[in-house]
């Protein structure tokens, strides 16, 4: 544990200590015999989003080769293309409206970088007048997608190519410029601006509630301290529902969990999508995530929910070690996310697996014959991301896209 672990880890314990949630060892203990928890939800958000040792605000670059994991447009740039061309799609139908992009989590760049150089390269016109903001809570991958996008701006710039104009921000400051635009919407008769946001894999990030069903009764999982002689710091405990809408959640999707079925509720990604809808009144929103929906999610051989944790690209389920310096993530209920959409005035507009989704952007076609003589060519290269795309572990049917619209 290195000394970022070490002063969260405190931080952790402090709140814990000063908490008034309380929790069971096990569901049999006596009122009595409770201790002092916080939610696990809180645990998460503190770990991965602490201002100054949260695992998302500080430290290097979380996601490539340097990082802990990798996103899909780190298999090429297939993904980034074909994420551009629906973007497109929705933007050349937009012909009197000002056309304006955000990739909400960025991360450092690179899913941007290959989309605009994909509407660069198609020559469309509304490109020119495009304000692109990339979003990022962390200030180190906003600093590295600055200075990757800058010089992938300037090549553009030598050929005289289309490109946006580029906008370095915080969640808070993308909220404020849409929110703006809204009031201002309000007041004056000026055409509205249409606002497509991508998230690539950003729900999967949001802190969760753990839940479980223990002998007829569902109880929510908490962090205390470990007293026992075990080698890890903390434990769950079980407590009481932290959150109303926990149960609501579960009464809307008709989630039953099975005796001792571990599930997450992410309020938060729900909280998200609501919220865009309340700033964005004419726009869509792209979702690509790990996940299912209700019947696979929850599904007997899911006994002990979906969470995970990556650290130099391994997958293991011990949260409690290494506090802020590794990542969190858990799969997203889509029929979760569905019915906060439409709740919020999305409409979904296409929903399917990753692999359809690339398939019905003309994947195949892209596929170019070569001679096979030298297989570090680009079109080996690119042929070779496609079959990774479509075929690799079943990962391309995991991942699903979910497209949504508002004020269509």
């Amino acid at each position: 544990m290195n000394r970022n672990s070490r002063r969260l880890s405190l931080t952790i314990e402090e709140q814990i200590a000063q908490s008034q949630l309380r929790g069971r060892v096990s569901v049999h203990d006596r009122e009595n015999a409770e201790v002092s928890c916080i939610s696990f939800h809180d645990y998460m958000a503190i770990c991965l989003y602490d201002e100054k040792e949260g695992y998302y605000r500080s430290g290097d670059v979380r996601v490539g080769k340097k990082g802990d994991f990798y996103t899909s447009s780190a298999i090429g740039s297939i993904m980034g293309e074909k994420l551009a061309s629906c973007a497109a799609e929705l933007a050349n139908c937009q012909k009197d409206s000002v056309v304006r992009f955000a990739e909400w989590g960025a991360g450092t760049g690179l899913l941007s970088e290959q989309m605009i150089a994909a509407w660069s390269s198609a020559r469309h016109s509304w490109l020119s007048q495009v304000q692109h903001y990339i979003v990022d809570s962390n200030p180190v991958h906003l600093e590295a997608a600055q200075s990757r996008l800058e010089l992938a701006l300037a090549d553009l710039d030598t050929i005289a190519a289309p490109r946006p104009q580029l906008h370095y921000v915080t969640p808070q400051e993308a909220k404020n410029v849409m929110n703006e635009t809204t009031r201002s919407n309000g007041a004056a008769s000026t055409a509205r601006p249409y606002t497509i946001i991508i998230a690539n894999e950003l729900l999967d990030a949001f802190p969760v509630h753990r839940v479980v069903m223990k002998e007829g009764r569902l109880w929510e999982l908490g962090v205390a301290v470990n007293v026992s002689d075990d080698e890890e710091v903390l434990r769950y405990v079980y407590t009481a529902l932290t959150d109303e809408r926990i149960a609501m959640v579960l009464h809307r999707d008709g989630i039953e969990l099975l005796e001792g079925q571990i599930t997450e509720v992410n309020l938060a990604a729900e909280q998200w999508i609501t919220e865009l809808g309340q700033l964005v009144e004419h726009g869509a929103l792209l979702l690509v995530d790990y996940g299912h929906e209700v019947p696979e999610i929850t599904a007997s051989h899911r006994m002990h929910g979906t969470l995970l944790c990556y650290k130099d690209h391994m997958a293991h389920d011990r949260p409690f070690i290494l506090p802020g310096e590794q990542d969190m993530t858990s799969h997203i209920n889509f029929t979760a996310c569905r019915h906060a959409a439409e709740q919020a005035g999305w409409q979904v507009q296409y929903y399917d697996t990753q692999k359809q989704f690339l398939l019905d952007q003309g994947l195949l076609q892209d596929l170019v014959a070569h001679d096979g003589t030298n297989p570090f060519s680009e079109a080996a290269r690119r042929n070779r991301s496609i079959r990774q795309l479509l075929l690799s572990d079943n990962m391309s049917e995991s991942f699903k896209v979910m497209v949504l619209v508002k004020g269509v």
